[in-house]
């Protein structure tokens, strides 16, 4: 599983999450004085996974921090000195390492597609090459969770989702999948450093261990509910679940807040506790189901009556997609002449576009997205001149400075909000958890066009 790429405990610099030939091509560019000619790159998707119609950026938030404490202090160089990494004027050069470049890209939240340029990182070849590992694995783990966690809020419509995974991924992953997870709709997570970075609403109650602690199931709610009072969530699937709902409403009264079920055929069950809750007088009585959830049982629970969904594995591991295979390229760089001149890999699998790209979606009367236009030489900060275009790269570094907007509690509240209109802008034939083809053809228009 891929780790999340901010500093970890101990950790306050990004600059060696990264991979040794980010080093070495630097070295060898330094030596001739290629690592300071003009370069643009680019981040990009050439497939979405299979069945998947559209993908959603995230970690853009993540991936600012990490750019803007990407530099070397002693530990770091002593490191690479002693490794023979490489060598003394390369050491010298990252001692005085900073970012100064521009970086413009799709807003956290947006969706996405093949070919969508995703990320431009306009810099010196030296700094630029070197951000290409820390960048890539921010966004293929965060978008890819957060792609998957799409499909789950957008199967469970008005019915909340709750993070869960923290125990099946790295322990930093799991901070991040919870972030991104919000990015798409979740609205609450188990994580308890997730909350404390982001404000991300924390929940959790009792495990099945809880209950076995206690000589009775009866001791054991009326242990939690004495320690927690009603508004707490019962799990009421130790033993056998009727008389798990009688013993929780017995000790909680029928003001008790939920029961969760994690075990079972959910949908037959949920509707048989309902029934039983009902029948108790704890109609306002709610139900939480989890139980290896992902976005297909979701939807198959969607005529249940099921109040909220708790996911762990599926969405931190990206619901069978743990990456959305990105790719950082090289697409302009200053030539021999002092030229910019547009450079592509041209292998027939891996095939890239050469030249600076911006992006834009096009927008039907009716506020739908139809199509998806890649500009061929738009600068960073074009604009379409078209009223049924609307602009897709914003701003995210700005002569090395990152926009501290999209940083923290406000960019991920921010990236959510933008992540519920985006979507709102597909038909509804995106939404499908069949196979089918993306959600939005790409087209690719030169500037003079638009």
């Amino acid at each position: 599983m891929a780790h999340a790429s901010t500093p970890g405990p101990g950790l306050t610099s990004t600059a060696l999450l990264t991979d040794r030939y980010e080093l070495t091509m630097l070295q060898a560019a330094l030596a001739d004085g290629s690592a300071h000619r003009r370069s643009i790159f680019e981040v990009f998707t050439r497939r979405l996974p299979p069945g998947r119609r559209y993908g959603v950026v995230a970690g853009t938030g993540r991936l600012l921090e990490a750019v803007r404490d990407f530099r070397f202090d002693e530990a770091e160089l002593d490191y690479l000195r002693r490794e023979s990494v490489v060598d003394t004027p390369t050491l010298d050069y990252l001692a005085d390492y900073r970012f100064t470049g521009d970086i413009y890209g799709y807003a956290e939240g947006e969706v996405f597609f093949p070919g969508s340029p995703l990320l431009v990182v306009e810099s010196e070849f030296g700094e630029g090459v070197l951000l290409e590992t820390v960048v890539l694995s921010i966004l293929n783990y965060d978008s890819a969770v957060a792609s998957a966690a799409s499909r789950m809020t957008s199967a469970a419509g008005s019915r909340p989702c709750l993070e869960m995974g923290s125990r099946r991924a790295h322990e930093q992953a799991a901070v991040a999948a919870a972030r991104a997870a919000t990015v798409a709709g979740f609205v609450g997570t188990s994580n308890l450093e997730a909350g404390r970075r982001y404000a991300i609403p924390t929940i959790g109650t009792a495990a099945h261990a809880f209950t076995l602690l206690y000589d009775t199931e009866e001791e054991a709610f009326a242990a939690q509910v004495a320690a927690y009072g009603t508004g707490t969530t019962l799990l009421v699937d130790t033993y056998d679940i009727p008389t798990g709902v009688r013993r929780a409403i017995a000790a909680a009264g029928t003001s008790l807040d939920a029961v969760r079920l994690d075990s079972g055929d959910l949908g037959a069950v949920a509707r048989e506790v309902r029934e039983q809750l009902d029948s108790l007088g704890a109609a306002g009585t709610k139900i939480v189901v989890s139980s290896d959830l992902d976005e297909y049982s979701i939807a198959a629970l969607a005529v249940a009556p099921v109040d909220s969904y708790g996911v762990g594995t599926s969405v931190v591991t990206g619901s069978g997609a743990p990456t959305c295979s990105m790719v950082y390229k090289l697409v302009l760089r200053e030539n021999s002449a002092g030229e910019m001149e547009p450079v592509q890999k041209v292998s027939s699998s891996k095939a890239s576009v050469g030249g600076r790209k911006n992006a834009a979606r096009r927008i039907d009367p009716a506020g739908r997205a139809s199509e998806e236009v890649i500009v061929s030489g738009a600068e960073g900060d074009w604009s379409p001149a078209g009223e049924d275009l609307r602009a897709l790269h914003v701003p995210l570094a700005r002569a090395g400075v990152v926009d501290e907007d999209h940083i923290g509690a406000a960019g991920l509240l921010r990236a959510g909000r933008r992540h519920q209109a985006s979507r709102a802008e597909l038909r509804p034939a995106a939404r499908r958890l069949s196979a089918g083809d993306p959600a939005l053809a790409t087209v690719h228009v030169d500037v003079a066009e638009v």
